[in-house]
């Protein structure tokens, strides 16, 4: 949050008075289908996934999350509803959390972290539209380049599967396209 704009150390401060931070071990859930979702989610270090289960048991990964990445489930956390989609560590991890209530006064009351936010949220749904776009018009191919071109790092944090999945393709299509590539 620092690097992104000039907060005074009362601020920070005031950030930090609101923040818990959770450890989340590999494979440990920060959230299940049908809770309700209260918190905003920093990721401090580590990797998360955010993902629903369709009714053959196939994941479907909507989004990833690491360091200096925003996780959540917005469509839980706004109207209060369970959430569709489970969150759960990829690697080890750890969050910084702030619960919705105290996360809305910082947002009212510190222009700075209003503005943060405002700019996180617009990148957000840049990257959303991005990837539907992707997802309708591109081949498996042009979808794996695009991944690598957005996510470098990525391909050698998180296996396979879970990078076939967040692509809409199985893991066999995504073996043959890095054999051919």
């Amino acid at each position: 949050m620092q690097s992104k704009a000039d907060f005074t150390a009362e601020e920070i401060q005031r950030i930090q008075a609101v923040t818990v931070l959770k450890n989340v071990r590999k494979r440990q859930f920060l959230l299940r289908v049908g809770e309700v979702w209260s918190f905003n989610a920093f990721v401090t270090s580590g990797c998360l996934r955010t993902y629903a289960v369709d009714a053959r048991g196939a994941e479907h990964i909507i989004t990833f999350g690491i360091e200096n990445w925003w996780v959540g489930d917005q469509e839980s956390l706004v109207p209060g509803q369970p959430a569709r989609y489970n969150i759960d560590a990829v690697e080890d991890s750890t969050v910084a959390l702030i619960k919705k209530e105290e996360f809305e006064r910082l947002r009212r009351e510190l222009p700075q972290f209003h503005e943060v936010i405002n700019t996180i949220l617009y990148r957000s749904f840049m990257a959303a539209q991005n990837r539907i776009h992707a997802a309708i018009s591109y081949s498996a191919e042009e979808k794996y380049r695009d991944f690598l071109q957005k996510y470098p790092g990525f391909a050698l944090r998180i296996p396979q599967h879970m990078v076939a999945s967040y692509l809409g393709m199985t893991t066999e299509t995504l073996s043959r396209i890095r054999r051919c590539s």
